[in-house]
């Protein structure tokens, strides 16, 4: 990565990312939020700053890191409501965001 001009890493690539070091390696929620900060700070990546910034607030309140990015990705496409079955999800929106939010059944 350090020999490469630019590294482009899509949001999806990033939630990818986060669930296996969740998931298969059992890291702690902010072990994996600096391990993305420190990722993407790097001089020669391009991210969407925006998205990567939701997932790691959504991380850091305790949600997931996908469900960050996704709430981001619908309001920047002119959503007003981030909808879901997510009951976790839903919680932290409404505690930490101004996001409107509606839990499905």
């Amino acid at each position: 990565m350090r020999e490469a001009t630019l590294v482009a890493i899509a949001l999806p690539v990033l939630c990818e990312v986060a669930w296996n070091l969740s998931r298969g390696y059992k890291l702690a929620a902010e072990d994996i939020a600096n391990a993305i900060a420190v990722l993407v700070e790097a001089d020669n990546v391009e991210v969407d700053r925006g998205g990567v910034d939701a997932g790691l607030a959504m991380l850091r309140a305790g949600g997931d890191f996908a469900d960050g990015v996704i709430a981001y990705e619908g309001l920047a496409l002119g959503a007003e409501v981030f909808t879901t079955f997510d009951k976790k999800a839903v919680a932290i929106l409404k505690k930490h965001s101004s996001i409107r939010t509606r839990l499905l059944s």
